[in-house]
């Protein structure tokens, strides 16, 4: 009857649905009342499943009404006879029930089994592809070292033939200098030379040429008449001097003028076709060319002098070079400092680069672990899968046998019990005929016993038979007088009976009669879980000493 507002949705606050109570009245058995072992989240809402129960119950007690009574022989054996067929049809529906679920438990483990064999093909795969790359890399580290060792010695070879005799030979420098691929101008990097190593370190970094504000600041430190030009008119300029005279520069481009108009007109003057010859002309001899002059080859010993003084020069040289670059230093100190400085920010980001080259380096050796772990952890999987799942197969085909011999042994049973129940309806059969035909006989001798009874005894019967009339006959109107007090005693109390003690008494029916059924219910359960302990470990027991 009250409403409320709240800021949670019914979904989240959602209880169990509410079930109102009910009266029963008497002689009457809902249908809904077979339900009532259904609770939601056990079977409601209702599904395919639970439909299925509903309808088999139904069929069930439309078939329970149709039973016969067990009035004589041949209602007992048709009776019989329908349970058996109902049996049968149960154990069809049950090992219908029990092929379903071993059904969706094969198909668990296909999927099961599919997904493991495809994770271990993709591992198996990532491993041939990393194996094969190592095999790549080694294959492609040995070609470049047998390559780089055929390159060194082939210039051993060329070097050493170059200079077969092991002679001497002097530097030509002459040489050396008007060859542009040698030494001088291209130094080899295998030597020792590497005119592009850390280039970058002769870069100058500076912070008033690399920021914004740098520039900001140097702008504003310069005067004005850098920033601010002030461009001047050009004065004309004067070819002759106060005397008169004509100045050199005016000579000069004069000169200029005349040999560029020269120039001009020979480029662009148009060729004269060649006449022909009318006279031989006479082709003098060239002078002949003076003899080369040989030089005479020096002794070892002036050769040796004269290497001592090439050497004693270059040590000079050398020496006035490193006086020049002392001085150079000297003069260029604050240079060299800013230098040092930029240099000294440039080793700080090396640092920085080597602190996060080791961390990746550290990073990768831990995922390379990671892996390795992961990949063990997997096999230990997959063999536990493996054998569980063996396990599994192993305890299904076990109890596949064990149910069909099971089945075998029950329809043993009951051809068993069938003959067994003919041969005692047989055999009550004729024990019956020689009761009846022993009682006969006995009735026929007590007769011929009793024909000489006397009056008294005939008297004596029928005063019993008079006493015995007559108390029925009172017993029957008392019973009916006792009867019609009762009635009228009830429709009373039913006129002066409130609602309330009509729902204590169907409370108490209720009671009487569904709580006895429910505890008979909850003990059959409890049996059968107990019983199912006991078969499990059995089980257990049987699988244990197999295994």
């Amino acid at each position: 009857t009250l409403g409320t507002q709240t800021d949670y949705r019914d979904g989240e606050a959602q209880t169990d649905p509410y079930s109102p109570e009910y009266v029963v009245p008497s002689g009457s058995v809902p249908e809904l009342l077979t339900l009532a072992t259904l609770t939601w989240g056990r079977g409601l809402p209702a599904g395919l499943a639970e439909v299925e129960m509903v309808e088999r119950a139904r069929e069930k007690r439309a078939w329970e009404a149709t039973l016969p009574a067990m009035d004589n022989a041949s209602q007992i054996a048709k009776r019989r006879k329908m349970m058996d067929e109902m049996e049968r049809k149960e154990w069809a529906f049950r090992e219908q029930e029990i092929e379903k679920l071993q059904e969706v438990r094969l198909e668990v483990l296909k999927k099961l089994l599919r997904r493991r064999e495809e994770n271990q093909n993709e591992l198996d795969a990532k491993r041939l592809d990393d194996h094969w790359q190592n095999h790549q890399k080694a294959k492609e580290e040995k070609i470049k070292k047998i390559q780089h060792d055929c390159a060194l010695m082939l210039r051993k070879l060329i070097a050493k033939r170059k200079n077969v005799m092991g002679k001497l030979e002097r530097r030509d420098i002459i040489k050396e200098y008007t060859d542009f691929a040698s030494q001088t101008y291209a130094p080899l990097s295998r030597i020792g030379y590497f005119p592009d190593n850390h280039s970058e370190r002769y870069v100058v970094k500076n912070f008033y040429l690399n920021t914004f504000a740098g520039l900001c600041e140097l702008e504003a430190s310069l005067p004005d008449s850098v920033t601010h030009i002030k461009i001047k008119a050009p004065k004309p300029k004067y070819t002759t001097t106060k005397t008169g005279f004509i100045r050199r520069s005016a000579r000069l481009e004069v000169e200029l003028a005349q040999v560029h108009q020269a120039l001009l007109e020979k480029k662009n003057k148009v060729k004269e076709p060649k006449k022909p010859l009318r006279l031989l002309e006479k082709v003098e001899k060239p002078v002949p060319r003076p003899p080369t002059p040989i030089l005479e080859e020096p002794s070892i010993e002036e050769e040796e002098t004269e290497l001592a003084v090439i050497c004693l020069q270059q040590l000079l040289r050398g020496r006035a070079i490193q006086n020049m670059m002392f001085e150079g230093k000297e003069k260029r100190l604050d240079l060299i400092q800013e230098l040092h400085t930029t240099q000294a920010l440039q080793e700080d980001g090396q640092l920085l680069l080597k602190a996060e080259e080791q961390m990746t380096l550290a990073l990768q050796q831990q995922h390379d672990l990671q892996m390795h772990k992961l990949s063990s952890v997997e096999k230990h999987l997959a063999r536990e899968e493996g054998r569980v799942l063996s396990n599994i197969f192993d305890f299904l085909s076990k109890e596949l046998l064990r149910l069909q011999e099971e089945r075998k042994i029950h329809a043993f049973v009951m051809l068993a019990e069938r003959q067994r129940r003919m041969r005692e309806a047989e055999e009550s059969g004729r024990r019956q005929v020689e009761e009846r035909r022993r009682q006969e006989e006995d009735e026929i001798f007590k007769q011929a016993r009793e024909g000489d009874c006397t009056i008294d005894s005939y008297l004596e019967d029928i005063i019993q038979s008079s006493m015995e009339n007559t108390a029925e006959e009172q017993a029957r109107e008392e019973i009916q007088r006792m009867a019609v007090e009762i009635n009228d005693i009830a429709y009373e109390m039913e006129s002066r009976r409130t609602h309330l003690q009509s729902e204590e008494i169907v409370a108490e029916l209720v009671y009487d009669f569904l709580i006895p059924e429910a505890e008979k219910m909850s003990v059959r359960e409890k049996v059968r879980q107990s019983q199912r302990k006991h078969i499990y470990a059995a089980h257990h027991i049987i699988h244990r000493g197999t295994e």
